[in-house]
């Protein structure tokens, strides 16, 4: 479900970043009840932070991550830093990168722009997700 939802806000009706993509589609498929205003938290994070740095959906999924496992601050346990590094890890693997110019040049395409890395980090956090709540 995750990643039709990713699908359905990497389009060019939505026009959004990488980043805003994953925070958008992880809000509606997992009923985070987040507003516009919160949302748009993420649009900074596009292009690796504009300045080609780690991937924005790398960086949305944290902020997802983060909204679901995190009590009230990181500094109460060392969960989300599990999670973050498992997420980075795998991604790595699976891409071989996680800045945006090499996964740019390996992936993005005129047509679908970044579709595939934004559907990757979305298959990563969800494999996470789901594992994680059920873990409770």
């Amino acid at each position: 479900m995750l990643l039709d939802n990713i699908e359905k806000y990497y389009s060019k009706s939505y026009d959004l970043n990488c980043a805003e993509t994953i925070l958008y589609a992880a809000n509606e498929t997992y009923g985070l009840g987040l507003d516009k205003r919160v949302l748009k938290l993420a649009a900074g994070f596009g292009g690796g932070m504009n300045i080609d740095g780690t991937c924005g959906a790398l960086l949305g999924a944290v902020m997802v991550l983060s909204l679901m496992f995190v009590k009230d601050r990181a500094h109460e346990s060392d969960r989300i830093k599990v999670l973050e590094k498992e997420l980075f890890e795998k991604y790595r693997k699976k891409m071989g990168h996680l800045d945006c110019p090499p996964l740019k040049q390996k992936y993005r395409t005129e047509e679908d722009r970044c579709l595939q890395v934004v559907k990757q980090a979305g298959a990563i956090l969800e494999e996470i997700v789901k594992r994680e709540s059920s873990e409770g």
